[in-house]
């Protein structure tokens, strides 16, 4: 009995655990995720109970079994009683899921055509006869669809949602949704919040813990099909022959849930790590290690996607350091990967070690833009969701609709860094949103940011979106119960980026939290809320970088550092005149790397939207803004408005006592607490220092 135990928990995740072994569910501590499955209440679950009887999943391979074991423990949780399983849709009601190869019965209702142009990705969801009897069909190309399918299938029951007349067509937006994790070697994770990194190196590849099921599962129930395992600043031993045994193991376990793995690689490896006295990508000798490390890797990882890469960067190694561009580094490794079906993922983060720009923010278009079209199909440029750095709000990265004949991922900050960290609720969706609607003018008027992602604009297949990952070994997951919700939500729009913000929301709540209209209604004003209160708080107005150096506190003061460009005073700018960056035609142009009209609107002070004001101009502290305020008692306005606005979401926190389990309900509370306390410090540091340049009185209110 002990060693069938252990076999179940390297097999099963540990979500399941507890009542495939008849254990007791362990406290509401925010592990579940949104995947809880409790039970409906009997008004609630009743209309489903009349529609579901059975699951019935007929492949017996790895992912058919979890996808078996998926519909089975999420029906049965949500409607209060056993739902069996059965290889016949011998019922009313039969809730069947497969692939027409695994599947005689869905081979038989002649969807083949439809379900090859929505791929193996996608699905279709109908209630439809099966032999004569109602049944729910999941139906995919592929087994990854199917079990995207059957998440959303639950997902409409956890949401309450009729499956009465169900007929749904999906498939994914964004071929590529990775999540970037920032892990390093030794257990620790860079800009990670909620403890150590999930993969235990130290125990791979000898044994796999049963949590990174749990997380491979999560992942699959959001449609993130992708996890970079180490740091962009990636040790050169992640691709040793040590390693890489162990990235097979968790390629082994991940593989089920159509989760492929990616690592980060360090430029110099060959040199590092194999012993070339060089790593200039031109160098035969170096192409032909790149080459064969590629074989190594695929020998064990088929389906390796590929390597992410930060070079010339915060002292990381580059082509640059032989005088070679990012476009001759990026694609000796795609040519080493191209056999194989592999990618490789640039980044566009890039600024010299020794080298201070006037403006860090032009660099990445500067030198990137020149070579656009020199790269191979296989590399992606990755760019951040601005030019700067992660920023509360900046204007999207130009580079977005400057590159035509590169394919380029978006690369968003799902872990907090520069928002409040693994404290603050601050929802990012709204932030992503902003970002993925913003229109960038390329071929006109319409060619948002999303279509440029997503391959719409140039009529590209080769996509993709990138997420740096919040997660870590935390019981919840993500340090803050809250937090949660960014993961999801990244998940949720790299599927559909037409999902708005508020949707998600809802989603989200009722199936980590409550069904309880009260409660999704005040936890979703709190979150829609969030972003904006936050940045008013912190940096209105367009400002960025008013930190130190544990990217948390506000220091608007510091303006020492190794690099000028590290300081806040390099990029607030404040004098006795006025506050802001000029970026103008007269400044240091970053303005004209976006279309026409764009760039003439934000060029204008009168016209640039006052929320991007202090990116693009520096204003007199008297500049009257559309307010009727003066740029100094908006500024106030902005600080005192954010704060204001946490302290209310205490008092909303609290109405939800005695509706929201007590363990969550307290550690949202502290949480919730400390960046009220947070708010209160930085408006009262910010307007105190702007104030020595101002010399003026803080308005009355």
């Amino acid at each position: 009995m002990k060693s069938s135990t252990r076999c179940l928990t390297r097999m099963l995740p540990f979500f399941l655990l507890p009542a495939i072994l008849g254990l007791p569910v362990r406290a509401e501590d925010g592990h579940r995720l949104w995947l809880r499955y409790d039970a409906l209440d009997d008004a609630a679950r009743d209309p489903y109970r009349r529609s579901v009887s059975a699951v019935v999943v007929q492949g017996q391979s790895p992912a058919a079994r979890i996808l078996r074991d998926e519909l089975k423990q999420g029906l049965s949780g949500l409607l209060g009683e056993p739902v069996p399983v059965s290889n016949k849709a011998s019922s009313p009601g039969a809730v069947l899921a497969g692939t027409p190869d695994n599947s005689p019965l869905i081979a038989s209702l002649g969807w083949e055509k439809e379900l090859r142009r929505l791929g193996p990705e996608g699905y279709l969801i109908r209630r439809t006869e099966i032999q004569g009897r109602p049944a729910n069909v999941i139906a995919s190309a592929g087994e990854s669809g199917a079990l995207y399918g059957a998440f959303h299938f639950l997902r409409l029951i956890q949401t309450g949602q009729s499956i009465e007349r169900l007929d749904v067509a999906e498939r994914p937006r964004i071929a590529r949704r990775l999540l970037n994790h920032w892990d390093n070697l030794d257990g620790s994770i860079e800009r990670g919040y909620a403890g150590t990194s999930l993969w235990n190196w130290a125990e791979l590849p000898g044994r796999v813990d049963g949590r990174l099921l749990d997380y491979a599962r999560a992942n699959a129930s959001i449609g993130i099909n992708g996890a970079v395992l180490n740091n962009v600043n990636a040790r050169p031993e992640s691709l040793s022959a040590e390693y890489l045994k162990k990235t097979a193991a968790l390629a082994d376990a991940f593989r089920p849930y159509g989760v492929r793995v990616y690592l980060s690689a360090n430029v110099a490896a060959p040199k590092l790590l194999g012993d070339l006295p060089t790593a200039d990508p031109l160098d035969p000798d170096v192409a032909r290690w790149w080459r064969d490390k590629a074989n190594e890797i695929y020998a064990l990882v088929p389906d390796f996607g590929g390597f992410l890469v930060k070079a010339n960067c915060e002292g990381q190694p580059g082509p640059q350091d032989y005088g070679r561009t990012h476009a001759e580094g990026a694609n000796v490794l795609a040519d080493a990967l191209s056999p194989h079906g592999g990618v490789v993922m640039w980044r566009a983060f890039v600024y010299y070690k020794d080298d201070v720009d006037d403006d860090r923010v032009k660099r990445a278009y500067g030198e990137f833009v020149p070579l656009d079209g020199l790269f191979r199909p296989n590399v992606f440029v990755q760019a951040k969701n601005g030019p700067l750095d992660f920023q509360p709000r900046e204007p999207f990265h130009p580079l977005f609709g400057a590159m035509p004949r590169t394919p380029l991922i978006a690369e968003l900050q799902i872990t907090q860094e520069y928002l409040g960290q693994s404290t603050h609720l601050v929802y990012l969706a709204t932030m992503w949103k902003e970002f993925l609607d913003a229109d960038t003018f390329a071929g006109g008027p319409g060619s948002e940011v999303a279509k440029i992602v997503d391959g719409a604009l140039d009529g590209r297949e080769t996509t993709g979106i990138a997420g740096v990952a919040n997660t870590g070994s935390d019981r919840n997951w993500c340090g803050h119960p809250m937090a949660q919700a960014n993961w999801y939500a990244y998940g949720r729009l790299a599927w559909d980026h037409r999902l708005t913000a508020e949707e998600i929301a809802g989603e989200w709540i009722r199936m980590t939290w409550s069904r309880d209209p009260e409660v999704v209604a005040t936890m979703r004003k709190m979150m829609l809320d969030s972003r904006e209160a936050f940045v008013d708080y912190t940096m209105p107005l367009g400002l960025h970088h008013l930190i130190g150096g544990d990217h948390y506190a506000p220091m608007p003061e510091n303006d020492t550092a190794p690099r000028a460009d590290w300081t806040a005073a390099y990029y607030h700018r404040a004098n006795v005149q006025g506050l802001g960056f000029d970026r103008t035609r007269g400044g240091s142009g970053a303005v004209d790397q976006y279309h026409r009209p764009l760039s003439d609107l934000w060029n204008d002070p009168a016209a640039c939207p006052e929320e991007l004001l202090l990116w693009f101009h520096q204003r007199p502290w008297d500049a009257r803004l559309r307010s009727g305020r003066t740029l100094w008692e908006e500024l106030c306005h902005r600080y005192g408005k954010g704060a204001e606005r946490v302290s209310r979401f205490e008092q909303e926190w609290r109405s939800l006592a005695g509706k929201i389990d007590e363990e969550r309900f307290l550690a949202v509370e502290r949480k919730i607490r400390q960046q009220a306390s947070d708010a209160r410090d930085w408006r009262e540091k910010c307007v105190t220092y702007f104030q020595s340049f101002s010399r003026r009185p803080c308005p009355k209110d």
